[in-house]
């Protein structure tokens, strides 16, 4: 399955006792769809590419702009004015050629969504508003697929992973990203990145864990971080923990669901 190439590639995480060959060979066939090559998606799609994720799935409909490259490394001076999924393919198969990049240029909206994501494994979404989010939860429980999420504010991150398709060991459902955020804030309570500012480096640190989180989702090794939420300041330097369960009032999957498809989002 793996050519002299990337035998040498890979040959740090196969050593590892938790990836080893069968792990490897686990990442060559996942299929991973990336929602934004933004702050938090260049991280992710570098460090997925590296680890040897066979197929990389890479939605975004923005341009590259010369205010993106404080945080978005995996862009460059040069490739200012091309479209993100263009500049991003290029740098993955710069740093990867083994890997498939399968480039959806376009905006996901409630028409689409659905149908992007019944096409991969495992979603990581590093969208960067609410309203992406809450679709993309969503349609990952609709269509039934884990989903690592991660948002970024000026000098604070959460990420979290969304198995509500599925039962804890108790017999429980699992949490969806409604049972910890029922709805999203008003309009404009929380400003944007371009009014508010953001800190480059903090989408490095929430991006790569996010990649870090995809993998052993794929491998099958840790504790994973379902139904639990790790928020980070980065003023201080602080990771905390909050736990959270499913609650049997969320509209998704609760004992009276009212969100069974994807119609509610525009």
């Amino acid at each position: 399955m793996f050519g002299p190439d990337e035998l040498e590639r890979y040959a740090r995480h196969i050593v590892l006792r938790e990836v080893g060959g069968p792990g490897q060979a686990a990442l060559k066939q996942a299929r991973v769809l990336v929602i934004g090559a933004g702050g938090l998606g260049a991280p992710v799609l570098l460090y997925l590419a590296a680890a040897g994720i066979g197929t990389i799935g890479l939605i975004d409909d923005d341009t590259v702009a010369l205010s993106n490259l404080q945080r978005q490394v995996i862009h460059s001076t040069s490739e200012v004015g091309r479209l993100k999924v263009d500049s991003a393919t290029g740098a993955i198969l710069r740093l990867n050629p083994h890997v498939v990049v399968e480039r959806h240029a376009s905006r996901l909206a409630a028409h689409n969504a659905l149908g992007l994501i019944e096409a991969y494994d495992i979603v990581a979404d590093g969208s960067d508003n609410f309203a992406t989010r809450y679709l993309v939860s969503d349609a990952c429980f609709l269509a039934k697929k884990p989903l690592v999420s991660a948002a970024v504010g000026t000098f604070d991150a959460t990420i979290t992973t969304v198995r509500a398709h599925e039962r804890s060991a108790d017999g429980r459902p699992n949490p969806t990203y409604r049972c910890i955020f029922p709805e999203p804030p008003p309009p404009g309570v929380v400003p944007v990145c371009a009014e508010a500012g953001i800190l480059g480096a903090l989408t490095g640190i929430i991006g790569s864990m996010m990649a870090l989180e995809v993998i052993r989702e794929i491998v099958g090794f840790g504790e994973g971080l379902v139904g639990r939420l790790i928020m980070m300041d980065a003023r201080s330097m602080r990771f905390e923990t909050l736990l959270y369960a499913w609650d049997p009032s969320n509209p998704l999957s609760g004992e009276r669901p009212t969100i069974t498809d994807l119609s509610g989002h525009s």
